[in-house]
């Protein structure tokens, strides 16, 4: 076998070219001549990836940031008891007066209805004929109880009874009677409050605004079921009398009597007698005239009739 003889060593002071053959390496390419070099950073393209990811940083702060800012906006809605975005608001508070509430007045041709007039029933067993003889209402020199804020005038009577000098609200009506008469039939039944005869009056609005359409039927019943209720001992037991429209002192009304039965530990009367009118008197307030004599009382029963035929519209 022949070896290849080695090459040739070149001549002292003789040009050498030691250029090599092509660089295979990949990697970034040298700059041409005269390409000043770049200085850190700049023009140098991201490794791959570094550019998508930062911009997916962006996005999922601001979005964070958004859903913060909705959370602690609903959390202060809650602790502030303000309805949330997604419920219905609570309707606005019903400030009418309680019988506007109960009784919203008739439309249409029931609201220019006139009413039958109904005559008094006859006495019943459960309520005898006056021992008394009543006196004559219609007598013009008869003293009489005026009550301008119900709009009523009406019969004022002798001893036993005696003006009502106090305002009393009462049941969950809240009607405030500040006229009548009134005498007291038991002292301190119970210790410290006297049992009373009442006649007493008042206005009581039964209409929002200045409407004058009154649902008089509501009205009455709403009235007497809140003296049922509220004036007397529970449980009692109700013998009814009269229930029905008729005519007052011109006007419309709404009359309700009836006997109460009930017993209250220290009071010596177990019944009642009990009668109610509510009066279209033309305003936004209905006249209530609210009588009530105790069955130790009986003597004087007459008073109810007697006192409803001597109502004067003012």
């Amino acid at each position: 076998m022949s070896a290849t003889p080695p090459p040739a060593r070149p001549p002292s002071g003789a040009a050498v070219d030691w250029a090599a053959g092509t660089v295979t390496r990949p990697g970034t390419p040298y700059p041409p001549p005269g390409a000043g070099v770049p200085a850190p950073g700049v023009g140098v393209p991201p490794p791959p990836g570094r550019r998508g990811s930062a911009r997916l940083w962006w996005f999922g702060g601001a979005a964070g940031l958004i859903l913060a800012a909705g959370l602690a906006v609903v959390l202060a809605l809650a602790l502030s008891g303000n309805v949330g975005p997604l419920r219905t608001p609570a309707p606005p508070p019903d400030v009418r007066p309680p019988l506007a509430q109960l009784c919203p007045g008739p439309t249409g041709a029931a609201a220019e209805e006139t009413p039958p007039v109904t005559p008094p029933p006859a006495p019943t067993p459960s309520d005898p004929a006056p021992s008394d003889p009543a006196p004559d209402p219609s007598a013009s020199d008869a003293p009489r109880t005026v009550d301008p804020d119900a709009g009523i005038s009406y019969r004022q009577y002798g001893e036993p009874w005696q003006p009502w000098r106090e305002v009393w609200n009462a049941g969950s009506l809240q009607v405030p009677y500040k006229m009548g008469q009134h005498f007291v039939t038991e002292e301190r039944y119970n210790g410290f409050s006297d049992y009373h005869a009442s006649i007493l009056s008042a206005g009581v609005p039964f209409a929002d605004n200045d409407a004058l359409t009154l649902n008089l039927e509501c009205v009455g019943r709403q009235v007497a079921a809140d003296v049922r209720a509220e004036y007397y001992p529970q449980p009692n037991r109700m013998d009814a009398i009269r229930d029905e429209r008729t005519t007052l002192g011109g006007r419309p009304a709404w009359l309700t009597v009836f006997r109460l039965h009930f017993t209250q530990p220290g009071l010596q009367a177990t019944d009642e007698l009990v009668a109610v009118a509510c009066i279209d008197v033309g305003r936004p307030t209905a006249a209530v005239l609210f009588v009530s004599i105790p069955g130790t009382h009986r003597q004087l029963d007459w008073v109810v009739e007697d006192l409803y035929a001597s109502v004067r519209v003012e």
